[in-house]
Parts: C-alpha cells; structure tokens; sequence
C-alpha cells in the first residue's frame, strides 16, 4: 500500500490503515493535512477500495453476497462478471460508496470483479479480484456431447452440434453461452431440435456449406450457466477443427448413378441400386457421420421383419448417412442391379470395388444428396440439417 507525502500522520489514522490492512484491502492514494486557523490538523481520509470475495478464493458459497467498499472517495463503477453466467446484478449505495450484489452465484462458475473508484482529488484507479464458487452436486449438473472433436478434419456439410445430457428448459441462456467462430467468416445460425434418441441437442451451421479449408472454433462457456431447474452446467471448453477438401456426392434415383465431385469437379460417375419400392432411400442431403470396413447388418435393428427380413454378417465398405440405419456400402448381391434396378432396403449399394473407392474418397462431415426420392431425411436423423430453409433454420434459434 502507497500513500502520498504528508507532514503529520494522526495515530487514529494509522490505526484505520492498519485495520485495513487486516483486512485485506489493498489501494492507493494521497492523504494531505492543511494546517488551519487555531492551530487544529485537518485531515483528508487515505483512498482505499475492499473487494469481496478476496481475490483467489475458491469454493465460494453461492449464497455469498458480492460487496465492494470504497473509502476516501467515490466508486465510479463496478462490474462482475463470469464466462458462462455472465454479468452479475448489483446495486451502488446512494453516496457511491459501497455496491452489493442483488443475484445469486452460480455454482462452479469463476467470477472476475472489476472496480473503478475515484478519489477526494478526482483521481481514479481500478481494482480487479477473480474467484470461483463451490461446485453443484453432480445430480444437479448437466453437460453438452459436443461434434466435432477437436483437432479433426471433417467434410464442408459438418455442422457444430452439442447434445445436452440434461433437458435444457432455459435454451437462451444456454445459446448465449456458445459461440462459433470461422475463418474465413460465415453466415451461420443456431437452431434447437431433438436428438434422435430424445435428447435437448442445438447445432450450428452456415447458410451454405462450410469453404474449404475453413479454420472453426467452438467455444462452450457453460460453467455456471442455468439450464432450467437449477441443473447448472460445467464446461469451459475451446474446441478447433479444420474442414478439409470440398467433397460432395449426388445420387439420382431415377438414373440409378452417383457423381462424386471433388473442390467442384467431377472426379467419377457410377453405377448403383437405391431403396426398392415401399423402402425408398430418404430424400434430401444426408451427411457422412461414420466409416467402417466391414459391418453386420440386421434387419431387426432397424424394424424390418417377415418375408423382407434380413441378417448380413460381414458388409463391406460402410459410409453412414443416418441415424436410422442408411448407408452406402458394398452390396455384391445385388450385383446385376447397380444402375438398372433399385432393390435395396434403402441403402445405396455398389459393387464390393466401387464401394471401395467411394468409402477411400468421403470424410466424416461430407455430403451425399439424393434426388428423386420420396421422404425427406429428418433434421434429426444424423445431420440432415441442410433440408431446412435457411429462415426457418435461423428461427429454431432460441435468440431469434
């Protein structure tokens, strides 16, 4: 603690500096004495601001009040505020001496005070204190599932989605705390839907497909944050990943052929059987969420039973669309079929060597669009969000 040059320093004066001390406040300031007529001290008080919670305490009750006191002078401003709950309502006294919060702390959250006061002299300084407050119980915490991972690659249809571990009541508050950004920049909006499993899930996409080579950061500030209930969140997470080479691919029901295109050219045309009659292929873009080399494929799973039944024990080459059971993937039964006949269950089939080719070419994140089908994949089944318009993606947004 500094103080200015003064001639006397009264013993009631360092006793009010030492208890300060104590305390823990720390400031700076000058405290000038004038001499006045009949020979009596007359004395301007040391400028000082207390902030509490003192800076570095942790476990901080949530019950606990935020006060800042300022002694000497006046406070100008005083702001609390943490990544994920945000700013902290409070209110200044009527002499501008003293400001206490008027909300609650959010559990497992980090708070930063920021106080600026004012001195007899017109002389201002700021004070800063960060703290953290106790964790909520784990029954009483949610977390976000969150697509892509960090430091992967992925195809220009990828969009950013988190799957919430607990119902989100408070989807606003929860929105707020996410935030994407790409370089290049893009026009991109959030938008709520279920999970296929029933689970609260928000992603983030551009108005049109990612550029290549586009850097992404997805950056979660949920620790601290309401979800509804008081179930608080617990993640601070910094999440970049690139998107790689513009890879696309266009199949046509009628035509009964996939075009893979390449950064906007066409690198091969080929042969294939979509879904036969009464198990057409879903319309729309579909986005590649997975790659396998070889898989069983069960009819049960995915609710065919009877005389369509079906169990297939090592399927080759496997690139899922969809949630629900689509993929492209070898299907050297139907070998006479690829390009003449659509006889499938509603995967797109090739021969054991096209679809070699085709799983060596696509990246999770690419998309595959089919046309001339019947029944548009839902936005939830996999990442078919690209079959909504962009408006009424943009009002799925909690923050719209």
């Amino acid at each position: 603690m500094m103080y200015g040059k003064r001639r006397r320093v009264a013993g009631a004066a360092v006793a009010a500096v030492a208890a300060l001390l104590l305390a823990g406040c720390t400031g700076t300031g000058k405290a000038d004495t004038e001499s006045g007529s009949g020979g009596g001290d007359k004395k301007s008080e040391p400028f000082a601001m207390t902030l509490a919670p003192a800076a570095g305490k942790k476990d901080v009750p949530v019950a606990k009040k935020v006060t800042v006191g300022v002694r000497g002078g006046k406070l100008v401003s005083v702001e609390v505020a943490s990544p994920g709950p945000g700013k902290l309502a409070g209110k200044l006294n009527g002499q501008r001496t003293s400001w206490t919060s008027s909300a609650a702390l959010a559990p497992g959250a980090s708070y930063t005070i920021t106080a600026r006061g004012m001195d007899d002299k017109g002389k201002q300084q700021t004070q800063t204190a960060e703290f953290s407050t106790a964790a909520p119980s784990k029954d009483k915490t949610f977390f976000g599932e969150y697509y892509p991972d960090k430091g992967v690659t992925v195809g220009v249809a990828h969009p950013v989605s988190v799957t919430f571990s607990k119902p989100v009541k408070n989807k606003a508050a929860v929105e707020r705390a996410l935030s994407v950004q790409a370089e290049p920049a893009v026009e991109g909006s959030w938008s709520w839907l279920k999970a296929w499993d029933g689970r609260d899930r928000i992603d983030y996409r551009p108005r049109e497909y990612w550029k290549a080579h586009t850097k992404v950061t997805l950056t979660m500030h949920l620790a601290g944050v309401d979800a509804g209930g008081g179930v608080y969140g617990t993640q601070e997470r910094v999440v970049d990943f690139s998107i790689g080479d513009a890879v696309t691919s266009t199949m046509d029901v009628n035509k009964k052929t996939l075009t893979l295109e390449r950064n906007g050219k066409v690198v091969r045309t080929v042969p294939v059987s979509s879904g036969k009659p009464g198990f057409e292929t879903w319309n729309g873009t579909m986005v590649v969420l997975s790659k396998v080399p070889t898989i069983r494929m069960n009819s049960e799973s995915v609710g065919i039973f009877g005389s369509e039944a079906y169990d297939l024990g090592a399927v080759k080459w496997d690139v899922q669309l969809t949630t629900s059971g689509t993929y492209v993937h070898a299907a050297p039964w139907n070998e006479g079929k690829f390009g003449r006949v659509n006889g499938s269950h509603g995967c797109i089939g090739m021969s054991t060597s096209t679809a070699q080719w085709f799983y060596s070419q696509v990246k999770v994140g690419d998309p595959v669009t089919v046309l001339h089908s019947t029944d548009v994949v839902q936005p939830n089944n996999g990442y078919g969000d690209w079959n909504v318009d962009w408006d009424a993606w943009v009002k799925g947004s909690a923050l719209s």
